[in-house]
Formats: structure tokens, C-alpha cells, sequence
């Protein structure tokens, strides 16, 4: 089974990249996943997608914890540890980057025990250059590259990821297939036990003295949650759980009161009461 991992930024196509090799894999005759995998969304945020493809059917789920190529289409994640760029790779890894620092340079920085591939930096969608890289040296055709992103995308190839197909032909192949995943190396998982507490002793209050409760977090509050007695309809388990600080009591009543001493304004009271009766108010107003 091949495994392949891309890494990159938001907005430079790896979502599209692991599409279009997996489509070209599927097109040469293997079984495939692929999935792209976010941290926060947003553009430039680090982000990876992979790509399983086999001559069977495929069992492996989940992410890739020993990838036979990892593809870095920005070389600024290489450096960063919470990217884990290098997580899982081994003596058999390949590792393809898109970078103009050379192969040597890259192999001395990161300590990497398997071979390091440069695609040199040029203009173009980097996904889609990765995408074209990794075709090669995975043993892909050219053709089933182009046919790939025409059904992808609906378009000709991009004229950048067929040149970096181009550019990597000595390294055609490099990849190999890496062996089944055998779950007799794995270790049980250690498990702890926790014990089930009664609510007046797993609940977050602390009702004495010198405690948390003497800390009046509700000076941080910029918008003030108010509830409109004439809506509500005494639902008040809904914010009463929800509130993270316990900061809303349930009278005898059924009706909920927040504790403004305590209460910092998430306002997800705001958005979870059923008949919208928590409306938010600016702090000022209220103290006015």
C-alpha cells in the first residue's frame, strides 16, 4: 500500500492535491482514500491531507501514522514541531519538498533518516505542483496525472504541475509500497479509571472562603446576559448546564437567575435558550 501525506498552508490547494493523486491512482487501478485534515480554518493555517492507495480493498482507517512519502509544499511547516511534518517517517520515507534550499541542506536540518527530494520553488499553485511531484515518484503516469486533474477539476492540467512532473522523471519511482500494518506490534492501550462523583462534589463551585467563588470574574464581562422573564419558559436546565462557570442558578420557581458576580459574558446562554428569552447587552448600558 502506498501512503502519502501532504502538508501545507490553507489556501495552496493540498485539499486539491490529495484529490488529484488519489484520482490518478484510482485511474492506474488502485483502491483509494484520501482526506484532507484542518486545524483552524482559515487561510495560511497549517493543514495536511492523505492519501492511501492499494490493490486490494483497503482497512486502514484514520490518519497515517507511517507514511512512505511525506510532500511539504511549504518548506516554513518543516521547522515548526506542532506541524508534524516528520511525524511517523522512517528509513523508508521519502521526503519531498518544495523549496529552493537543496536536498543536502534539508537532510543536514531536519536529521531525516529516509531520502529528501527537492521540487524546485517556482510560480504556481504549489498543490498543484506537489501534486504533479508526487505522481512521479510514486510511478504514476503522465497521462493518468492529466486525466486526474481534467476530472478534478474539469480543466486541462495545470501547465506548473505537469512541469513538475517533468522535473522529477530521475526520480521516478523512488517511492515504494509500504508493508501491511500489523496490529501484533501495537501495545494495549493503558486505561484510568475515573470514579463517578455525586454533582455537589464534581461541580465546578467552590462555595467558601479565600476560594474561586471570592474572585468576582464577572469584572471581565463586556456584554451582559439578561433574560426576559415573560419568554422564558423555565427550560433552565438547558443554560444552567451549559454555562461553563456555573453562574446561573434555577430558583424554586424553575426559572434560571445569573450570578453577575461570576458571569463573564461568553454568552452561550445567549445562543443556546430554546425560546431566545437571554438576549445580550452591552456592559456599559447595564451599569449606566
Amino acid at each position: 500500500m502506498y501512503r502519502v501525506r501532504f502538508h501545507g498552508r490553507g489556501g495552496q490547494g493540498i485539499k486539491t492535491a490529495g484529490r488529484v493523486l488519489g484520482t490518478a491512482f484510482f485511474r492506474a487501478g488502485f483502491e483509494v482514500q484520501d482526506a484532507p485534515v484542518y486545524g483552524a480554518e482559515r487561510r495560511g493555517a497549517p493543514m495536511f491531507a492523505y492519501v492511501r492507495a492499494a490493490r486490494g480493498p483497503i482497512h486502514e482507517r484514520g490518519l497515517i501514522a507511517r507514511p512512505d512519502l511525506v510532500v511539504v509544499a511549504d518548506e516554513t511547516l518543516a521547522l515548526v514541531p506542532a506541524a508534524n511534518v516528520l511525524l511517523g517517517a522512517g528509513a523508508d520515507t521519502v521526503l519531498l519538498i518544495h523549496s529552493d534550499v537543496d536536498a543536502g541542506t534539508w537532510q543536514k536540518r531536519l536529521a531525516v533518516p529516509g531520502p529528501v527530494v527537492v521540487l524546485p520553488a517556482a510560480a504556481g499553485f504549489a498543490g498543484a505542483r506537489c501534486a504533479g511531484a508526487a505522481a512521479c515518484l510514486v510511478g504514476l503516469s503522465r497521462e493518468q496525472l492529466a486525466q486526474a486533474f481534467a476530472e478534478e477539476l474539469g480543466a486541462e492540467s495545470p501547465a506548473h504541475a505537469l512541469d513538475s512532473y517533468d522535473a522529477l522523471v530521475r526520480y521516478a519511482g523512488t517511492v515504494r509500497e509500504g508493508a501491511p500494518a500489523s496490529a501484533s506490534a501495537f501495545a494495549a492501550p493503558e486505561w484510568v479509571d475515573l470514579p463517578l462523583e455525586p454533582a455537589n462534589v464534581a461541580a465546578p463551585d467552590i462555595f467558601a472562603a479565600a476560594t474561586s467563588v471570592e474572585v468576582r470574574t464577572g469584572l471581565w464581562r463586556t456584554l451582559r446576559p439578561e433574560i426576559d422573564y415573560a419568554r422564558c419558559t423555565r427550560c433552565s436546565w438547558v443554560c444552567s448546564t451549559l454555562c461553563p462557570d456555573s453562574a446561573i442558578r434555577v430558583r424554586a420557581d424553575g426559572a434560571p437567575e445569573i450570578d453577575y458576580d461570576h458571569c463573564k459574558g461568553c454568552m452561550i446562554c445567549v445562543a443556546v435558550c430554546p425560546p431566545h428569552a437571554i438576549a445580550a447587552s452591552p456592559e456599559r448600558e447595564a451599569v449606566s
